[in-house]
């Protein structure tokens, strides 16, 4: 068992414990890949059928990167392993079951573009406002409701729901939903959400295929497990209920997804669902110096609701954290650039070794000032995806109408693109024509004559005539081979390569490395079906996570926390540490969400391998208007014996009263860290709090607050209201305080008790 060579003791019992149910705890750089990867050889190379291993990953590119692992070592026999992730496993389960819910095997899978057109056709149709009922809105609504496996008819029937969308006005968002479903049923079409919604209706409603794959799928394994959310939960402990060894790996510290339905309840409670469970915790971090982690330690233990671990590393000590304050946005990306100029010059590093990660995308412009005054390439990660391009979608629906003609959003597409006479005034008669006879649009097209004038018919039929071409021609044909002649033939090759202009150059070219990727696509060993239908399959599928920083490409890395996942690079910068930006001020309203935002910032901090440097402002523009701003209680939640304070930069106005009471305090403060003392520092706060709230401390209700009034901050002490300005709720009050000085704070935020009445 050579494969076992250069595990640790922990990983090895990970790897050999395969029978019943195991759960395996992987902190932050502690090599999950590897485990999950060495536990699936293992199985295999112990005689297990790879036919009846089923492994359920979050990006196709994890999935990628382990099975050619495993095929290192034990051949061939990895392509029969299931494996991919949950919405391209369960694709490929439903194309084999379709029949028995009514859609056809080669089913459209719509993306959020598509869906989104849907939506706005419905709302048209129904004469409803699209500002009340926001196509975004609808349709996070409805994915929602899928993910908790409410039907459009459990919805229309729930109270609770109805009475929901009537007090915000939108009382028909059940019919829409309704309609929804019903318009991509008849397109042979699903939504991301329909491919595990239809899957456990499958398993529901069909016990015979449930049982079939309960003993197909002898081994189940199950990566970040924290992200799963209801929907996909009950699939797995279905499938997982005969044979029970099911393996689920993951890390409570890194639950970030709450916001697409991911529910970390499943991974704390699942020793609740396996009584049995042998579990395993993986705390050796490979990745980061010991300070690092020790700072990820400090801001994790804050949480409540977590599966203990202690994560170590045995890297070296490394830089003390460093902990940068500016006086504006503007201010933190000059001195988070100019510390990137600093740090490639001297120690001879690559643009790629660095990353600045933010809470919110808004942030990166003044990100992007900074680094463009000082000719510092950089890429922002989360944009635009090449798949979203307008070219790209266009030829691609061309695509999958050849595969399903039935799918009227791609028929809506390309029917007159390029131009061939078929105006708008004809497709509005070709979908009502469908709707009237109950029929699909491409049944209205193939027999024009009978649904359409003769004038509009002809074009149409033409049309018709070459979709019916390519169906013909591309069966046998490889993908490349098919995308290459529908791509020539459709005229949409040849009308792009005329446009001459610079955007319609950039257009043909993203269509020629479309073609170069499926050329790839078909050269694939690790795959035996090659046809158009499988590549379309994989790029219907493919995850915002896939879409990962190029590490060929020489530039400086910006994205959001939530995108950063998974990765790592040698210097780090998390800027943008302040309350009510990071803790978010939407996630003030409960543990939950504040617990949430804690491990966003424990995996911005653990992306870091060697320097991390963390920033914030004293004040940032918010809409148009210049804010004060306090430091994050992040901060105030690291062992500062691990970091290093740097104050040393000039305010923007020397005029600033604010900025001179912050630089004094802040100052004041920061001498606690930076000189050395005789005697230790027993302090374990960056705000090395000089306030110790009085006993019971509990806020006051400030809703009566006057002038003169004396108050009580739980951080910055006892103070002096100066001034009120401002309309309720936002009622800003000036407060001198004894130890800092004058400060402005927003009243419903501030939390202050108040001492005199």
């Amino acid at each position: 068992m050579d494969y076992l060579q250069g595990l640790n003791p922990a990983q090895q019992a990970a790897v050999l414990q395969t029978k019943g149910p195991v759960m395996i705890i992987a902190g932050a750089g502690s090599g999950k890949t590897r485990v999950i990867t060495m536990r699936v050889a293992h199985l295999v190379a112990s005689g297990v059928d790879a036919f009846n291993i089923l492994v359920l990953t979050f990006t196709n590119k994890a999935a990628r990167e382990m099975r050619e692992r495993i095929m290192h070592v034990v051949g061939s026999e990895a392509k029969n392993i299931w494996m991919g992730t949950f919405h391209s496993v369960f694709a490929k389960l439903l194309r084999v079951e379709a029949d028995k819910i009514g859609y056809p095997s080669n089913f459209t899978i719509y993306d959020t573009d598509d869906s989104k057109s849907v939506l706005r056709a419905i709302l048209k149709e129904m004469n409803l406002d699209d500002k009340l009922y926001n196509p975004n809105f609808v349709n996070n609504r409805i994915s929602a409701s899928k993910n908790n496996l409410i039907s459009w008819q459990e919805y229309q029937q729930n109270e609770q729901i109805q009475a929901d969308d009537f007090s915000g006005g939108r009382q028909y968002l059940g019919k829409i939903y309704e309609t929804y479903v019903g318009r991509c049923f008849r397109a042979g079409a699903m939504d991301f959400d329909d491919l595990l919604f239809n899957t456990n209706d499958l398993l529901k409603k069909h016990p015979e295929v449930l049982n079939k794959y309960q003993h197909k799928f002898k081994y189940l394994m199950v990566d970040e497990y924290q992200d799963t959310n209801f929907s996909q939960y009950l699939i797995v402990k279905k499938l997982a209920a005969v044979n029970e060894n099911i393996c689920v790996v993951g890390d409570d510290a890194q639950s970030i997804y709450a916001f697409r339905g991911a529910n970390i309840q499943n991974i704390l409670n699942f020793e609740k669902d396996y009584p049995d469970l042998k579990i395993f915790k993986l705390e050796q971090n490979y990745r980061s110096t010991q300070n690092i982690v020790n700072v990820a330690n400090s801001i994790i233990s804050n949480n409540k609701e977590q599966l203990k671990k202690e994560v170590f590393s045995k890297k070296e000590e490394g830089d003390k954290i460093k902990v940068m304050r500016a006086f504006s946005d503007n201010e933190e990306g000059k001195i988070v650039a100019e510390g990137i100029m600093q740090e490639r010059s001297t120690k001879g590093m690559k643009w790629h070794d660095f990353a600045i990660l933010y809470r919110t995308n808004a942030q990166s412009r003044s990100m992007e000032e900074a680094l463009r005054k000082l000719n510092i390439p950089y890429k922002i990660y989360g944009g635009q995806s090449f798949y979203q391009r307008k070219e790209i979608k266009d030829v691609i629906a061309y695509f999958r109408l050849t595969i399903n003609p039935s799918d009227e959003e791609a028929l809506k597409r390309v029917i007159n693109y390029p131009r061939r006479g078929i105006g708008d005034t004809t497709i509005d008669r070709i979908i009502l024509s469908a709707d009237q006879n109950k029929i699909t649009p491409w049944e209205v097209i193939v027999d024009p004559a009978k649904y359409l004038d003769g004038r509009s018919s002809a074009p149409v039929g033409v049309f018709a005539t070459m979709i019916q071409s390519f169906q013909v021609i591309t069966k046998n044909l490889s993908a490349y081979d098919a995308a290459l002649h529908i791509a020539q033939h459709s005229g949409l090759l040849k009308d792009l390569y005329e446009d001459k202009s610079v955007e319609g150059l950039n257009r043909y070219e993203n269509i020629q490395e479309l073609l170069n990727g499926i050329k790839e696509f078909s050269e694939r060993e690790d795959i035996e079906e090659k046809g158009l239908e499988i590549f379309m399959q994989d790029v219907a599928l493919l995850t915002n996570d896939d879409k990962t920083a190029d590490k060929d490409a020489d530039t400086v890395s910006l994205m959001t926390i939530h995108s950063s996942k998974g990765l790592e690079f040698p210097q780090v910068n998390v800027v943008g540490l302040e309350e009510n930006l990071f803790p978010s001020q939407m996630s003030l309203n409960s543990r939950s969400d504040l617990e949430e935002e804690r491990r966003l910032f424990y995996v911005a901090v653990t992306r870091a391998e060697s320097k991390l440097i963390i920033s914030y402002a004293t004040s940032r523009f918010k809409f148009g208007t210049l804010i004060s701003c306090e430091p994050s209680r992040f901060l105030d939640e690291i062992d500062a014996r691990y970091l290093e304070l740097d104050f040393t930069a000039k305010p923007v106005t020397s005029s600033n009263t604010f900025f001179d009471d912050e630089r004094n305090a802040w100052n004041k403060r920061g001498d606690t860290f930076s000189k050395p003392k005789a005697a230790p520092v027993k302090t374990t706060s960056i705000l090395a709090k000089a306030h110790v709230p009085s006993p019971g401390f509990a806020p006051s209700d400030t809703s009566g607050l006057q002038v003169g009034m004396e108050v009580e901050h739980e951080r910055f002490g006892f103070g002096k209201v100066l001034s009120l300005e401002g309309n309720k709720p936002d009622v800003k009050a000036t407060i001198f305080f004894k130890e800092i000085g004058q400060k402005q704070l927003l009243l419903k935020f501030a939390k202050l008790r108040v001492i005199i009445n």
